[in-house]
Formats: C-alpha cells, structure tokens, sequence
C-alpha cells in the first residue's frame, strides 16, 4: 500500500507538465483504487496510473493504456508490464 504522504504530493504527470497542465492552484491530484492503482481527478484526464511492488509507474504512457478503462475494471493486481 501507498504511504500517505507520498499519495499527498503525487500528481497525474500529464496534468503538471508543460503544455497539458490543467489550471487551477493544485492539478492533477490522484485517488488511490483498489491499493495499487493511482486515478488521475481532472474531469477530462482520467488516466490511471499502477502501483507494482509498492512503486507507482508515473509515465503518461502508462497513465494512458488504462484511460479508458472504468475504476471497477482496473485488475489486481495491475499486470506486469
């Protein structure tokens, strides 16, 4: 399980950087699902992003595979890649 306090300072990559970041004071924040997975909050993002051997794999990439896959259908554990 993730360390709360990591889970407090973790953003969605693709909602801080660059040209994509989100406005407002704090984007991108992320919701634990299902204790391995990290769920990006913006409305119109939605990328997940899996927590392997208690490490969250942060790459857009990753966050994007699972974008269209709904919370409930998330597996666990996430698939090695």
């Amino acid at each position: 399980m993730i360390n709360s306090e990591l889970l407090d300072i973790l953003r969605c990559p693709y909602c801080v950087s660059g040209e994509t970041r989100k406005p407002g004071d704090d984007p991108g924040r992320l919701k634990l699902v299902h204790d391995c997975w990290l769920v990006c909050q913006e409305p119109d993002c939605g990328r997940k992003y899996p927590i392997r051997d208690d490490i969250p794999v942060m790459l857009i990439e990753e966050g994007d595979k699972w974008a269209a896959t709904s919370e409930d259908a998330l597996p666990v554990p996430p698939p090695a890649e």
